[in-house]
């Protein structure tokens, strides 16, 4: 499939649509179609080639409402991003079908937030031989190199019935890559049952992955089915196996061997057609050098390993997960929040020992001390600040765009009392900052450019300003 690289603005009032074209070429967006409410399928040539549709004023919430839906029969799956007035809300099944939403007028980071969601939303679509869901997209949000591998790892093993072992710290993230596996595999349409093997007493598990009969024990009045009836067809999550007793592992490493269980109190045998995804926060290698896990059951389970990076290993994906989860509490009502730059950098430097489930709970922690205001890093709890204690010497939004992201006045340095010459220290420091942009695109310059929150074709005269060589991958 090639590269999406149409955006589509969709809007009743063509003064409107010009308007937002023109914003969105000058944030170098070069293929920019603007259509109608009613003719918008004639802009473009198909779904493959949309980036995104951006949909703005159209009408009654019954009409934006028959407008989605017939985007979605066009394309299920090209991202939705959904402008509204500021201070008048959406109902809530409409922001649930859009990736994002912008107010008007259109503010800057926030608009080259959701078109960045966009574009790595459709690098993945491309990269997918299946259809996929913006929701479950949203769920491994990040751009880190660790994070694209895990999405390449789910892409690659869901389609087949192997076995999955998701490994990772607590709060990584791992059912939500099981979800994932199970909504691109071909049993999405049966059930996803998870089970936490480490919250069950060991003496309850057995019932509760296999079921029982009736009078099997005290309290059995009736039979009932286990989690592995319930999955039939779909997919069963073993989460936190490796707290597992070695007993229960006996039996499940049968069930796995031979795909046939009994309920507890019978003995009838009852196939099992479900796809195993498991997951541990333990070190299952050295749980077995211990004889707390059994090595038998270790190699039947990790057939296809897929391992969850700590929230600390992708620090880059902090700003676009906090920018998620502060969505996902607008989406339920819940109130909303924003952070400055000075306090999205300073939960950059935090070490993060919770993982995204501390971040999560963090930011719901925010919304409700600072309900829709703006939180500074002074502002955060003490254990997240990393910078000066006092509120930032200049005013957020007093700076340029470009600036604001790099301006710390913790590590600002002073000026000399000798002085300085202030051209040549700021070309420095310009020369410095893009040369390290690229290194950490591997060369790209569109990908620098977006860390640089630059034009591309600015960045390659400032290049040529300063000798920096494009690469044939740079052009």
């Amino acid at each position: 499939m090639a590269t999406a690289t149409t955006l589509l603005v969709v809007d009743a009032d063509s003064q409107r649509q010009h308007e937002l074209q023109a914003i969105l070429k000058f944030l170098d967006f070069d293929d920019v179609q603007t259509a109608s409410c009613s003719a918008w399928q004639d802009a473009v040539s198909g779904p493959d080639a949309v980036l995104a549709v951006v949909v703005g004023q159209c009408g009654s919430e019954e009409q934006i409402r028959e407008l989605l839906g017939h985007i979605k029969e066009w394309s299920g799956d090209v991202p939705l991003v959904l402008m509204r007035p500021q201070g008048e809300p959406l109902p809530r099944e409409l922001e649930a079908q859009a990736l994002a939403v912008v107010d008007l007028p259109v503010k800057y980071r926030q608009l080259t937030g959701a078109l960045q969601q966009a574009q790595v939303y459709a690098e993945s679509r491309g990269q997918a031989s299946t259809r996929r869901s913006p929701e479950l997209f949203r769920s491994l949000v990040g751009n880190s190199r660790s994070v694209r591998q895990v999405r390449k790892l789910i892409e690659q093993v869901a389609e087949s019935d192997a076995t999955v072992l998701i490994l990772g710290e607590s709060g990584t993230g791992k059912e939500v890559v099981a979800r994932n596996l199970h909504y691109h595999s071909k049993r999405r349409n049966k059930p996803f049952v998870p089970i936490n093997c480490g919250a069950i007493p060991a003496d309850l598990l057995e019932s509760e992955l296999f079921g029982h009969e009736k009078g099997a024990f005290t309290g059995a009045i009736t039979a009932r089915q286990g989690r592995f009836e319930l999955a039939e067809g779909g997919t069963l999550f073993l989460d936190e196996i490796g707290d597992m007793s070695v007993h229960m592992q006996v039996k499940l490493l049968r069930v796995l061997q031979e795909r046939v269980f009994e309920r507890v109190g019978g003995n009838k045998p009852i196939a099992a057609d479900v796809r195993i995804v498991a997951a541990t926060h333990r070190n299952l290698e050295e749980a077995i050098k211990t004889g707390t896990f059994r090595e038998d059951l270790y190699y039947r389970l990790n057939v296809f390993p897929i391992e969850m990076p700590p929230l600390r290993e992708r620090r880059e994906d902090v700003p676009l997960l906090v920018n998620e989860l502060i969505t996902r509490l607008e989406h339920e009502k819940r109130g909303s929040v924003r952070l400055s730059p000075a306090g999205i950098m300073s939960l950059t430097e935090y070490h993060w020992p919770g993982n995204v489930r501390e971040l999560a709970n963090l930011v719901e922690r925010l919304v409700i001390m600072y309900p829709y205001g703006v939180v500074d890093m002074p502002d955060l709890p003490e254990k997240y600040r990393h910078g000066p204690s006092g509120a930032s010497a200049i005013p957020s939004g007093a700076l340029p765009v470009e600036l604001e992201a790099v301006y710390d006045p913790g590590t600002t340095p002073r000026l000399p009392r000798e002085g300085l010459d202030l051209k040549e220290h700021i070309s420095t420091l310009e020369f410095n900052l893009i040369k390290q942009a690229l290194d950490e695109s591997n060369g790209v310059v569109a990908h620098a450019a977006t860390r640089l929150k630059l034009r591309r074709t600015t960045l390659v005269e400032k290049m040529r300003k300063y000798g920096l060589q494009r690469s044939d991958e740079m052009t």
